[in-house]
């Protein structure tokens, strides 16, 4: 087992663990997105009006489940984008260190910024049927319907009646906005990550553990969030549209922007800060965990497969 697929399984299943516990809050930002699309100032229906107002309102009119709709689907894009964002972003940021710097372990911004931005867009691409059913099922609501509604049984019912619909084409509808949204992500969250955490070594004294990885990964988050929260308000749209309502990426920003205003880009702001605060901590908290699990294992499986 080579190192790089034990970062794949590593940052697949912190992934998958992070987003766990963030889901629901995903289903707000999503509708919360959607809401007023289009519409005119002051013409805006309300629905959600935050993270814990959207989740009160959904599980009341909705029940739990409703909050936890498309979960599977998203465990599946987790282990795909995680898998090959931190998979990848470190035999990257290696290779072009060695290559430019002459030094591997040299940490340089704008390689860290690339290589981050690079292994998500690859993720972001791989990803992204999935990411489109788990939006569509998420925007789902018998009880306060926003935007343009897809009633799918499940994950593959989703891809299956995309697929007949609109073909292969279809499946990788708004996949431009995705691939925009988590490089613009990816290439401020490991970096800022590791600049974080290397400022609180140096100047509050923390050592290597948890509480070192909580405070690197708060700080992480919050500036991905600030970063990717545009791109990811056309990406929603885009991928929950039905027809073609929007052309493109400018397309959808230029439409939203003239119609409700600037700031209509950052709706869903505070639930997307809830869930990607919590999940950026958990996801980057295990992964330091789970790589270590991994390259425990590797060292028992690699000694026998070189023996053989």
């Amino acid at each position: 087992m080579s190192t790089t697929l034990g970062a794949f399984v590593a940052g697949g299943i912190a992934a998958c663990g992070a987003v766990t516990a963030t889901h629901p809050f995903e289903t707000v930002k999503i509708r919360m997105q959607l809401q007023g699309e289009l519409q005119q100032k002051g013409l805006q229906p309300h629905h959600y009006r935050g993270p814990v107002h959207g989740v009160r309102v959904i599980v009341r009119h909705e029940g739990v489940r409703a909050i936890y709709r498309g979960l599977g689907t998203a465990y599946i894009y987790q282990m795909v984008l995680n898998g090959f964002r931190l998979g990848f972003y470190e035999p990257l940021r290696s290779s072009l260190a060695s290559f430019f710097l002459k030094n591997d372990q040299t940490q340089n911004l704008v390689i860290n910024m690339f290589s981050g931005a690079a292994s998500g867009v690859i993720g972001a691409a791989a990803g992204s049927p999935f990411f489109l059913v788990k939006t569509r099922l998420q925007s789902y609501s018998p009880f306060r319907p926003v935007g343009t509604q897809h009633q799918y049984r499940n994950a593959f019912d989703g891809l299956s009646q995309i697929y007949r619909a609109e073909g292969a084409r279809g499946l990788y509808r708004g996949v431009t906005a995705a691939m925009i949204r988590t490089g613009f992500g990816s290439s401020v969250q490991l970096p800022t990550y590791f600049l974080a955490k290397r400022m609180f070594v140096r100047h509050a004294g923390l050592e290597e553990g948890l509480p070192l990885h909580l405070a690197s990964s708060s700080v992480s988050g919050f500036v991905v969030c600030v970063f990717m929260h545009p791109p990811d308000t056309v990406m929603s749209r885009l991928y929950n549209q039905n027809g073609n309502l929007y052309k493109g990426v400018w397309d959808c920003f230029s439409k939203t922007v003239r119609t409700e205003g600037i700031f209509a880009i950052y709706k869903g702001f505070l639930p997307h800060l809830a869930r990607i605060l919590p999940h950026t901590m958990l996801t980057l908290t295990f992964a330091e965990q789970t790589s270590k699990l991994m390259k425990k294992f590797e060292g028992y499986i690699l000694p026998v497969a070189e023996s053989i």
